[in-house]
Order: structure tokens, then sequence, then C-alpha cells
């Protein structure tokens, strides 16, 4: 009825790679959520913080809240736009969503 300490001796342990075997599937789903969720998103941080870095007065932005204006002052934090004649309002620069259209330096005179 009960084993004897024999037959549980015979049934022997897994090998090493049969333990790695078992970490196969778990690096697997991580390089795809790396490749698919993580590199992507920190493309676009890049991306983003490339695009609030250029900003420049005369740019035309949307702001996350999706407020179109004018940047007509520029900050080391933040940028004041004007969304209206006379109407001016300070924005954080991280909470630009868009540039719509840039300014073009001018051309010097020759």
């Amino acid at each position: 009825m009960f084993a004897t300490p024999a037959y549980a001796q015979a049934a022997g342990g897994a090998g090493a790679g049969a333990a790695f075997a078992q970490f196969i599937p778990l690096i697997l789903i991580f390089a795809i959520m790396y490749f698919l969720m993580i590199r992507p998103q920190q493309k676009r941080l890049k991306q983003h913080r490339e695009m609030v870095g250029a900003l420049k007065k005369g740019d035309q932005v949307v702001t996350q809240g999706g407020i179109l204006g004018k940047v007509t002052t520029v900050r080391d934090d933040e940028l004041e736009v004007e969304i209206a004649q006379g109407v001016r309002i300070r924005v954080v620069r991280s909470t630009i969503a868009q540039v719509v259209s840039r300014t073009e330096p001018l051309a010097a005179n020759s």
C-alpha cells in the first residue's frame, strides 16, 4: 500500500536542460512585450520630447485639452499661447499634443 523507499528514489529529478526549457516561454513573453509595447512607447515619448523642445515663437499648436493657439512666449517649462486676439494663456510645455504648423526662419537679407 505504501511506496517503499526504493521506489521513491528511482523516480529521479529533472535535468538542468528541462529546468531551462520551462523558462523559455517566459523569456519569449517578455521579449514579445518589449517589442510590441515598451519599445514603441519609448519611441513616441522621445519624439514628443523632441517636438516640445523645438517649439518656438509663432508655432501653431494644439494642447492636450484641444485648445488651438499660436505660441507667443517660450520659457523654460511653460509657453504663452494666444488662443484669440488679445487672449493669452500659459500652458506647461508637456501638455502640447501637436504642432499644426511651424514658422519658417526668416531668410537673411543679402
